[in-house]
């Protein structure tokens, strides 16, 4: 999830008398998939639930005392109240594997996963569950993955992606960046003046500027979706400069995957539609405050 302020999140989830049950000090991140049909959620008491299939298919219900959910094909990923990062893969019913502690997010992306640390250290491993991590970078507020590629955000605002393996060289890619998202050859920053910016093909292609207003930006495949600071949520379908389409208002949070668009409304439910730009939406759960797909 990529945000400029949780403010408008908090605000809104105040309204639906929601905000006191929210996690304090979590960290957003990646929420959007790459076309799988999982979609996972997390309630304001801190259970996280997740369904496999259809979007009327059975929640289960996978943790407790969770702070963040991120999904990625048949891996799950949490970090619980602790700050302890697992891993599952496989079923829904799969054993936990214990992945790190003194965690603030995790990021999964194919065989790889990431946790960003309280310090700011970053750190992914690649292959299994129990594979070594790699140190990739200090003083990080923000970690995604997507194939081949890591990005981060650094505390002095500057987004970084490198594409390769492990220790591939970092590329600076964005100033004054407040977060950012990754998707195929896509690359998408959001800045502190609220203006969303994305690329697609190398790491020095030229930025498209998207969208003014926006507080949190996602893509996935070739959609790019973004949240506005009204509350409004639009997607675009096909190239940069494709056309935006409303999808939501009222919303504090949106996520892709392939053709599916979720959003989270600021009275806590979770809303989920598939095919078209202009599908119907199906009500997923209520009392949630974060909305993960796979």
């Amino acid at each position: 999830m990529k945000r400029r302020t949780l403010a408008a999140a908090v605000a809104a989830l105040a309204l639906a008398g929601l905000a006191g049950t929210t996690r304090a000090g979590a960290v957003p991140g990646t929420v959007s998939g790459d076309g799988g049909n999982r979609i996972g959620t997390l309630r304001v008491n801190g259970d996280a639930f997740v369904k496999e299939g259809d979007l009327s298919a059975t929640w289960v219900k996978e943790s407790g005392d969770v702070k963040q959910i991120t999904l990625s094909g048949n891996r799950i990923g949490v970090v619980t109240g602790d700050g302890v990062a697992w891993v599952k893969e496989g079923g829904l019913s799969a054993t936990w594997v214990k992945e790190a502690t003194d965690v603030k997010q995790i990021a999964l992306s194919g065989n790889r996963i990431g946790v960003l640390k309280d310090n700011g250290g970053a750190y992914v491993k690649e292959g299994g569950l129990s594979a070594t991590w790699v140190k990739e970078s200090d003083k990080v507020k923000e970690l995604e993955l997507s194939g081949n590629r890591i990005g981060v955000v650094t505390g002095d605002g500057v987004a970084w992606v490198k594409e390769g393996g492990l220790g591939a060289s970092w590329v600076r890619e964005s100033d004054n960046a407040i977060g950012i998202d990754l998707a195929g050859n896509r690359i998408g920053v959001l800045v502190g003046n609220g203006v969303a910016w994305v690329k697609e093909g190398g790491l020095s292609a030229s930025w498209v500027r998207e969208a003014d207003d926006v507080i949190q930006l996602e893509l996935s495949g070739n959609r790019i979706g973004i949240l506005k600071d009204n509350g409004e949520a639009h997607v675009k379908e096909g190239g940069l400069s494709a056309t935006w389409v409303h999808e939501y208002n009222q919303a504090i949070q949106i996520a892709l995957s392939g053709n599916r668009i979720g959003v989270v409304k600021g009275d806590g439910e979770a809303r989920v539609k598939e095919g078209g730009l202009s599908a119907t939406w199906v009500l997923e759960a209520d009392n949630v405050t974060e909305l993960a797909s796979s």
